[in-house]
């Protein structure tokens, strides 16, 4: 296991509109990151489930830092 993995029955999962309201986007974004691979997630029944841990990653990744000229 890697460090940055923690134990499945440690690992919290949130719906689709909980990581809506923390990326402050819309579920339909959210829906496109996961369709598009862009956002690990995991299928229950009809609804999706995303590792809290990933969506934090996605947002560390996704940051645009801005240079001092």
């Amino acid at each position: 296991m890697a460090a940055d993995q923690r134990p499945l029955s440690e690992v919290v999962f949130l719906t689709v509109a909980e990581v809506a309201s923390v990326m402050r986007v819309s579920k339909m974004t959210v829906y496109r990151l996961v369709h598009n691979g862009h956002l690990p997630a995991i299928r229950v029944g009809r609804s999706f489930r995303v590792p809290e841990n990933a969506v934090h990653e996605y947002l560390r990744e996704s940051f645009v830092g801005v240079e001092s000229a």
